[in-house]
């Protein structure tokens, strides 16, 4: 292995207007984490995004993030770690069966616990994306930011895919790049309309540029400090002019 990959990372998760109105909980949860393999660093990002419709979504998703990061910390433990679409599937299944556990438990079905899933991983063995329901995940491994993969909103309105749900590892997608991750950003659909150009299905990158550029030039004293700017700017009014929904995002930036 060469030069040792240093990403510097931030997430942050606010509620939505809508939400505040109605005396509601803010139902996204999200991460983004460097841990190690011996000496090899791995970037993990995560996100969900707990249905609305779902009155326990809020444990859900942050069941969901837990559990996907406790599957990276027991993953750093292996000598050897392949990219590919059935790992994908190991944490997804992993999730839902702690959902399903804590439904049974509780005398609560898995779809009160209803939330959306996204993750990233990335090494210098390259990164792997995938999703389960809307929101989006960009990365740039070299070639220009980009849409990982298509937000699944399916064919109404205000309908997606939930990780609880009976066939989410068939509706699991999934995308592997070769390279290492020097850009990466995964959100829900609160901000989905403002951090993508819905119609070319691309990166918005005026939204994107100015939180990579703080990433790239972040002082460690200074660090600490990243993830109230990202709350503060999620819940500033310019973006709730334009999405009452809960917003989360998780981001990270490859530095030289």
């Amino acid at each position: 292995m060469g030069k040792r990959l240093n990403w510097e990372s931030a997430s942050a998760a606010v509620i939505g207007t809508s939400h505040v109105e109605r005396g509601g909980v803010c139902q996204d949860r999200c991460s983004a984490k460097v841990t190690f393999q011996g000496k090899r660093p791995w970037l993990a990002i995560f996100v969900a995004d707990g249905a609305g419709s779902a009155e326990y979504s809020e444990i859900g998703a942050q069941m969901a993030i837990d559990i996907a990061n406790d599957f990276v910390i027991q993953l750093m433990n292996l000598p050897e770690i392949e990219l590919s679409d059935s790992l994908a599937v190991e944490i997804v299944k992993e999730i839902r069966t702690a959902i399903y556990a804590t439904a049974e438990e509780t005398g609560r079905t898995a779809r009160e616990y209803a939330c959306t899933f996204l993750g990233l991983l990335s090494s210098e063995l390259g990164t792997l994306a995938f999703q389960i329901g809307d929101g989006g995940i960009v990365v740039n491994t070299g070639t220009g930011l980009e849409l990982a993969l298509e937000p699944q909103n399916g064919d109404f309105a205000n309908f997606t895919f939930f990780i609880s749900d009976s066939d989410a590892v068939e509706n699991l997608q999934t995308k592997i790049y070769e390279g290492p991750a020097l850009q990466a950003a995964a959100f829900s659909d609160g901000i989905q309309r403002l951090a993508l150009d819905m119609s070319a299905g691309t990166p918005h990158l005026p939204f994107f540029t100015p939180f990579f550029n703080v990433l790239a030039t972040v002082s460690p004293e200074a660090r600490d400090q990243i993830p109230g700017a990202l709350s503060a700017f999620l819940n500033s009014e310019k973006v709730n002019n334009r999405t009452d929904d809960d917003k989360s995002m998780a981001l990270a930036v490859l530095r030289g």
